[in-house]
C-alpha cells in the first residue's frame, strides 16, 4: 500500500505534470481502496493532505518554511548547521501555487465519496449497552460484532483527552483481550461477567456492543467507524 509522503509538495522535482502524476497516481490507489470498502489508513491520509494544502494556500509563510533544506557549503566548511533555503524564485512558487489548485478539489472529491462510505458503513451500525452501565464510563469494555454473529471481538478501551486548536478532543485507546464465541449458551452478558472476573482492576465496567449489519473489513472499516461511534456515544451521554 503506497501512501503519499508528507511532503510531496515540496519534495522532488517541482513541477506541475510530475506532481499531476504523483496526485493521480495515489488518488488511484485511494479509488481502489474505496471501492473495497476499505476507508483507513486513506481516510486520515486525505484529511490530514487536504488540510495541509489548504493552510499551505491561506499562509504562504507555511509554505516557505515547508521546503526542505540543505546544508550549504560555508556551513559543511565551518560543520555549523546553518542551512539556506533551496527556493528563492516566484517562477518555483507559481508552479507551486498550480499545483495546490489542481490538487484540492482533486483531494476534495476523494474525501467526499470516503465520507459517504463512512457514512453508510456508520447507518449500518448499532451501539448498546451490555448489562448495567457504569457511571463511570471513560473506561470498559467494547464489543465489536458483524455477520454472521458466530464471533465477537472484544477490546479493552480508555477515553482520553488532549488539547485541540480550538477545544479540549477525546480520543480512544484499545487494547484487544479476546476474542468469544457467540451463542445462545455464551451470552454477550456472560462473556461480561467473566471479564469482570478475570479483570479484577475494573470491578464494575461499562460495556457496550457495536453489531454491524454489513461484513466488512475489520481493521480498514468496522474498527475505526465503531471507536468514533463509541465516543460518540459516551459524549452524547455525558
Amino acid at each position: 500500500m503506497d501512501r503519499l509522503h508528507e511532503h510531496w509538495l515540496t519534495e522532488g522535482l517541482i513541477d506541475f505534470e510530475y506532481k499531476k502524476y504523483v496526485l493521480l497516481a495515489y488518488l488511484q490507489r485511494v479509488k481502489q481502496s474505496f471501492d473495497r470498502t476499505e476507508l483507513y489508513p486513506f481516510m486520515g491520509d486525505l484529511v490530514f493532505h487536504y488540510r495541509n494544502l489548504v493552510a499551505v494556500r491561506d499562509n504562504k509563510q507555511m509554505l516557505n518554511q515547508a521546503f526542505p533544506r540543505e546544508l550549504s557549503a560555508e556551513s559543511l566548511r565551518k560543520l555549523e548547521l546553518t542551512y539556506k533555503q533551496i527556493v528563492e524564485d516566484d517562477a518555483v512558487m507559481r508552479e507551486l501555487e498550480s499545483i495546490i489548485d489542481y490538487a484540492l478539489p482533486k483531494f476534495k472529491s476523494s474525501l467526499d465519496e470516503g465520507s459517504l462510505i463512512y457514512d453508510y458503513v456508520e447507518s449500518q451500525c448499532e451501539i448498546a449497552p451490555i448489562g448495567l452501565t457504569s457511571l463511570y464510563s471513560r473506561e470498559g469494555y467494547l464489543f465489536v460484532t458483524q455477520p454472521p454473529e458466530r464471533e465477537t471481538q472484544i477490546f479493552r478501551y480508555q477515553v482520553t483527552f488532549f488539547e485541540g486548536s480550538q477545544e479540549k478532543a477525546r480520543g480512544l485507546h484499545t487494547q484487544h483481550v479476546a476474542t468469544e464465541p457467540r451463542s445462545i449458551s455464551n451470552t454477550y452478558e456472560q462473556i461480561k461477567l467473566r471479564l469482570i472476573r478475570t479483570f479484577t482492576d475494573l470491578p464494575n465496567p461499562s460495556a457496550y456492543l457495536i453489531l454491524s449489519r454489513l461484513q466488512l473489513p475489520f481493521q480498514a472499516t468496522l474498527m475505526p467507524v465503531a471507536k468514533r461511534l463509541l465516543i460518540k456515544h459516551i459524549s452524547q451521554a455525558a
